[in-house]
Order: C-alpha cells, then structure tokens, then sequence
C-alpha cells in the first residue's frame, strides 16, 4: 500500500480498520519492527501532508489543490484516484474534482485511465517542480509584452510608464536567470545520488 493511502479514515472520517486496530495496541503485519524497516508512521505521513500544504496554502494556491497535491506527491506511485484521495484527506468526490481541475489547469497533476477500469487517476506530472517552474517562463514572457504595451500607452517618460518599463526589465532580468538556473539544476540532479524510486513521480 502506498504512504499517503495509509493515513486517511474511513467514510465519514471514522478511523479505519488498520489504524483502529493499531490504536488498540495490535502491531502492524511483520511486528514492531516493520515500520523501523520502511514503513512510515501514517499518523506522521499525515502531519506531513497537512504541514506542507498549509505552507503552499500560505504561499497562495488554493487549500484543498494543496491538501491533494501534498498527498499525491507522499503517495509512493504519485497517484491515487478520486476515491483514495477523498478518502485519505477526508474530503469529498466534489472536493477533490475541483483541487484536481486546478492542479491540471497549472500543469501540475494528469489524468489517466486506470488499466482495466472506468476509473481516473491524479498523477503528478513528471519533474513537477521543474515543469512549474518552466511555465513561469511563458507566464513572464506573457507579463512582459502587455506591461510593454502599457509603457508605450502610457509614455515611458511618465511616472507610470517609468515604472512599467522598471517592471519589464526586472521580468526580463529574472526570466533569463530562472532559465539558466533550470538548466544548472539539471546538470546538478544528474550528480545526485537519490536511487531508482526518486524518478517515480518526478
């Protein structure tokens, strides 16, 4: 079972059966030892998952896009269908179909058939970070020409207009910089030594 799917209740937010019998003493499959060999504590993936998304929340994204975001990218596949997710984070099919609709909208969750099923999964995108990133580049390049219209309408010898062309050039500034600060950090990720499983969900 993947991380992520191990920390939600039932329907209903009622604990389910693996966490209840935990909580009346029982060990996990495989003894006290199991978890020391891999398995995460679900009380503290959990924790995790709504630590991080209350920072992305702070930050600006929407709360529940970041409540599913941060429980997919705990997830060990890096996707879990509607149901799992409603599930894990307690939330409803409706809730989760619109924190999905956001993150496809940003490119930072696909879609995809289940094999075999009528069923969708979330996924995230591969290298998600970096695809972020990289579209913020066509978001600049966008800001850049309308804030250039606007200095020509506005007369770049104008207070406004001055203070619209400043804006382009610091957008134009930190767009090349955050291109070959991408390409660096590509060169750097092939130096690092993260094993197999780091690529699932990139």
């Amino acid at each position: 079972m993947s991380t992520a799917r191990q920390h939600g209740g039932g329907p209903g937010g009622e604990p389910s059966e693996g966490r209840a019998g935990e909580r009346a003493g029982e060990q996990p499959e495989g003894g006290a030892g199991a978890r020391g060999r891999g398995a995460p504590d679900a009380e503290a993936v959990s924790r995790f998952v709504e630590r991080f998304a209350a920072d992305m929340t702070e930050a600006g994204m929407q709360r529940m896009a970041s409540r599913v975001f941060a429980a997919l990218l705990a997830d060990d596949d890096a996707a879990m269908t509607s149901a799992e997710l409603s599930e894990a984070l307690r939330i409803s099919p409706a809730a989760v179909s619109g924190a999905v609709g956001y993150l496809t909208r940003v490119s930072m969750v696909s879609r995809e058939r289940e094999p075999g099923s009528r069923r969708d999964r979330y996924r995230l995108q591969n290298e998600v970070w970096y695809t972020a990133f990289a579209d913020r580049d066509r978001v600049l390049t966008r800001w850049e020409e309308t804030l250039g219209e606007g200095v020509r309408t506005l007369g770049a010898d104008t207070p406004a207009g001055a203070r619209l062309a400043e804006t382009v050039a610091f957008f134009d500034f930190l767009r090349k910089e955050m291109s070959s600060m991408l390409d660096r950090w590509k060169t750097h990720r092939d130096t690092l030594d993260l094993g197999p499983a780091a690529d699932r969900g990139r």
